[in-house]
């Protein structure tokens, strides 16, 4: 564990929005377009920035940040976390922002660590910050639709049953970022199979992954969970990303 971070939200520190998108790391280029991250995830940073966390290392740099929006999953048509995760969820906040609902939940959306400062527990650190965050603002319960990191390993294993597999030493999720979460306190509840939504010409898919994309069928993309579908007589490729759904209760204080 890195004990010399400092993590506090944007609103505390503005300053730190640039250099926050500035860290490299290391998200497949594909997962940048996104239509709901490319109209949105500027407008979180706007309208929610005591919901965004920014870490900086000893010497200042910024090396880690989270986001997070608050819902309200109590409203007619809702109550389960919903099918559609990521996109879903951040479709909510906006829309109950814009109506004046009250939230009373609260979503991560991200966190991202430089590949400088890898390897040295950060993730874990800002998960926690984030639980903390979403307590001290007084919420109940932060959800999380959780990007499992080992699965583009097995592009073509099903998330269904990946989500639940289970270590025999101690029980705990076979994949790392899964792994984190539950020993963070939080409890896989489903899996959101539509959580994000990619199309893109060939031209586009062959520009992100510098594959051919030149027969139809499914296509195992490096970073991909599951493998996008081409349709290359139609001139177009489309990526259905699944997430975990997983709940965190925290004490509302």
């Amino acid at each position: 564990m890195d004990h010399e971070l400092t993590i506090t939200t944007l609103a505390e520190r503005p300053g730190l929005e640039g250099p926050m998108w500035s860290m490299k790391d290391l998200w497949p280029a594909f997962t940048m377009h996104d239509p709901v991250s490319w109209a949105y995830m500027g407008q979180v940073v706007r309208r929610f920035p005591e919901y965004v966390l920014v870490a900086t290392d000893a010497e200042g740099a910024v090396v880690a940040r989270g986001f997070s929006v608050p819902f309200r999953l109590d409203e007619e048509g809702r109550g389960a976390l919903p099918a559609r995760g990521w996109d879903e969820v951040v479709l909510w906040a906006f829309s109950d922002l814009r109506h004046g609902r009250e939230p009373d939940t609260v979503s991560a959306l991200e966190v991202t660590v430089d590949t400088g400062a890898l390897g040295r527990g950060v993730s874990h650190a800002m998960l926690a910050a984030m639980r903390e965050n979403t307590r001290r603002l007084g919420f109940a319960e932060l959800v999380a639709p959780v990007r499992p990191n080992a699965k583009h390993l097995e592009a073509s294993a099903s998330l269904h049953e990946y989500a639940f597999r289970t270590r025999e030493s101690d029980g705990l999720p076979q994949d790392p970022w899964l792994r984190v979460h539950v020993r963070a306190g939080g409890r896989i509840e489903a899996v959101a199979p539509a959580s994000m939504t990619i199309s893109g010409s060939l031209e586009q898919w062959r520009e992100w992954t510098g594959l051919p994309f030149d027969a139809d069928g499914p296509v195992e993309v490096p970073g991909a969970l599951v493998p996008v579908h081409c349709e290359a007589a139609l001139g177009y490729a489309v990526y259905v990303e699944p997430n975990v759904w997983v709940r965190h209760a925290v004490a509302a204080g």
